[in-house]
């Protein structure tokens, strides 16, 4: 089931309806019910993979707690941890592993003996796998009891808002969440809805939008010119923010109209200044779960200068990796780690540059957004495209002449794409920097805050794209 569906509201309305019909005991099983069912509507089978690791960790999460030597504790935990990575790895990476193995035997004139398979990846297997091993982490850690409900512990890992595309919640912060008694209460039910509207006019009414332009142009890059390819470009760094963001506002806006908070997942991150600074706005919990467990482990910032830049070089390799099965994917968390390390060394350099050069300080901001805008642009690329082949294309033709570039099947669609993004711009850059102005939906005037509402429910209705399809974090 996606969230840009009416299957999808019609479900919420039951779902929020009966949680707080029901008495507080019976809540936690509709909301496991409802997440089965929600994940299900994909590929029902599949629900056996969440069941198994599910077992796997519920009981490793009680053994490790009572175990008291810590040899014992640490092989519990790393047969929860086998058990997730192995299936992530089985059903994410086989085949892409058994093809590097069939052409490194070919080097040898060897054949490989293992079968390929016709997996099918379930669904946001990545976003459950890293928050079911969280879980175990951090009982092992002792910064979590165990879970003792066998339900609640479920509910945990299937909570159905970010279920499949996070955030990656940690169980401090939501297992306690699933024992309390939430009453309705308006303003969340009102703060949720408008966050979720919000998310609604990001996914429809700018990403699928802006999705029509950028696959004509990724797909067949090799006939289209260099202005074409940077509109495409471009386009893509906000759709893919749009769409994700605008699932995470969704999933965090219907949990809170139920009384649950879930972590931020975004904050403007196209307003950074630096790329260390773009990571700590985008994907939070993606980005603070590889710190937490990957880089911290390996030395974090406390060790020689070199092994810094070797952690970086790990943590966004590791991320490339999780984000699929690809040598596109590897590349893209290679330039980030680039960035982030060069962006490392010069910062000295580059520091109060503004006093050195006798201007405005917001001036070298800008410039600063603006550059670090166009290297997450560029690796993008690499994010997008379906092979090497394929964004090697895009790369070559970039560079090319073309003063006049494609708009598209429809010039009216090309408009309102360039529209929906000055609007984003607008609303984003008064979320940035004037945070307490001229915020309609929470405006005193009952008639401009229900009528800037109004006003987004329609523009929705009207341009919004509703045949877009799944979001694009689902692949993951």
């Amino acid at each position: 089931m996606i969230f840009n569906s009416v299957v999808f509201v019609i479900f919420y309305i039951i779902v929020t309806a009966l949680y707080f019909i029901l008495p507080h005991k019976f809540r936690w099983g509709l909301l496991l019910a409802a997440s089965c069912y929600f994940y299900m509507a994909f590929v029902p089978v599949y629900i056996l993979i969440l069941g198994f690791t599910i077992i796997i960790d519920y009981f490793a999460g009680i053994l490790i707690e009572n175990t008291v030597e810590a040899n014992k504790r640490k092989q519990l935990l790393l047969c929860s941890l086998v058990a997730n990575i192995g299936v992530l790895v089985f059903f994410k990476y086989y085949n892409f592993l058994n093809t590097n193995i069939s052409l490194l035997l070919n080097n040898f004139n060897a054949r490989n003996p293992l079968p390929f398979l016709t997996i099918l990846l379930p669904i946001g297997l990545s976003f459950h796998t890293f928050q079911a091993m969280s879980y175990t982490i951090e009982v092992y850690r002792g910064n979590q009891k165990a879970e003792k409900h066998f339900g609640i512990y479920s509910l945990y890992v299937m909570f159905y808002p970010q279920l499949v595309a996070g955030p990656i919640e940690r169980p401090q912060n939501i297992l306690h969440q699933m024992h309390e008694n939430h009453e309705f209460d308006y303003a969340n039910m009102v703060e949720g809805l408008k966050q979720m509207l919000w998310g609604f006019f990001k996914k429809l009414v700018v990403a699928d939008r802006l999705s029509i332009y950028v696959n004509t142009i990724f797909d067949h890059a090799e006939v289209h010119n260099g202005s074409s390819i940077a509109i495409a470009c471009l386009f893509f760094s906000a759709q893919i923010y749009c769409d994700f963001s605008g699932y995470s506002d969704i999933a965090i806006g219907s949990a809170k109209t139920m009384g649950f908070d879930l972590m931020t997942n975004f904050r403007r991150p196209y307003f950074a200044k630096s790329i260390n600074e773009f990571w700590s706005r985008w994907h939070i919990s993606l980005s603070t779960w590889f710190r937490d467990y990957l880089y911290f482990p390996l030395g974090g910032n406390r060790v020689p200068k070199l092994l810094v830049y070797r952690n970086f070089l790990i943590v966004f390799l590791v991320s490339g990796v999780w984000h699929g099965a690809n040598y596109t994917f590897i590349v893209w968390g290679a330039l980030h780690a680039f960035f982030s390390i060069v962006g490392m060394i010069i910062t000295p350099f580059t520091k109060d540059i503004h006093l050195k050069l006798h201007i405005n300080k917001r001036i070298t901001d800008v410039v600063r957004q603006l550059f670090i805008v166009l290297l997450v642009t560029f690796a993008w690329i690499f994010f997008r495209a379906t092979s090497m082949e394929n964004a090697m294309t895009i790369i070559h033709n970039l560079k090319t002449i073309g003063l006049h570039p494609f708009l598209g099947d429809s010039v009216s669609n090309f408009g309102h794409c360039i529209l929906a993004i000055v609007l984003l711009f607008i609303i984003e850059y008064k979320k940035e920097y004037l945070p307490t102005k001229f915020n309609l939906f929470q405006h005193p005037n009952i008639f401009i805050r229900w009528g800037s509402i109004v006003s987004m429910i329609v523009a929705i209705l009207i341009f919004g794209v509703f045949n877009g399809g799944q979001f694009i974090y689902f692949q993951f």
